[in-house]
């Protein structure tokens, strides 16, 4: 895949992705809102240095890392990915409160109609603040979404230095072997 150009990423501003989404999947991964790179190339997770794929085979979700392209065959694994706001952004801060709030109401509704076993969030400030729940933690939460279990994970932008390659694949990993019980 060729890297955008700076007329493509600048193009990106008005773009939202297609979810990559099925009825009755094992986990539905939901990141903030696409950035420029994946709004110019049309795959969810696709800026070179951000660690969901190489984190999604760590964890053992996938047998093989899979690249941006090959994003809807993680409907074979029972695996899906959507937003929690649809449109693109440089930078996750440049959305709003509102945008977070309409954006969990959107995701519940989703969640409601294809019924995944769990949603997962990847990013616990997009959680509190669309959620309303400012002293969420990482990992499994009390309250269902749409009728599924909900489950915060850390970003895996190369930006979230909280959080190193083997700790992002321990925390998929704890998200991967509930969804198999």
């Amino acid at each position: 895949m060729a890297k955008p150009t700076a007329a493509e990423l600048a193009a990106a501003t008005t773009r939202t992705l297609p979810d990559v989404i099925a009825p009755n999947l094992a986990v539905l991964f939901c990141g903030i809102n696409p950035g420029l790179y994946s709004g110019a190339t049309g795959h969810h997770f696709a800026r070179p240095g951000n660690r969901f794929w190489p984190t999604l085979h760590r964890s053992g979700f996938t047998p093989r890392q899979l690249q941006p392209s090959e994003q809807l065959e993680l409907l074979e694994y029972g695996l899906g990915i959507t937003n929690v706001v649809a449109r693109t952004t440089a930078r996750a801060d440049e959305l709003t409160k509102d945008e977070l709030l309409a954006g969990a109401l959107a995701l519940t509704e989703r969640a409601r109609r294809y019924t995944p076993k769990f949603v997962a969030v990847a990013g616990i400030s997009a959680y509190r603040g669309g959620f309303g729940r400012p002293k969420a933690v990482m990992g499994p939460q009390p309250e269902l979404i749409g009728g599924s279990r909900l489950w915060v994970l850390p970003n895996p932008s190369g930006l979230n230095a909280h959080y190193q390659a083997a700790d992002l694949a321990a925390a998929f990993a704890e998200l991967r072997a509930a969804a198999r019980s």
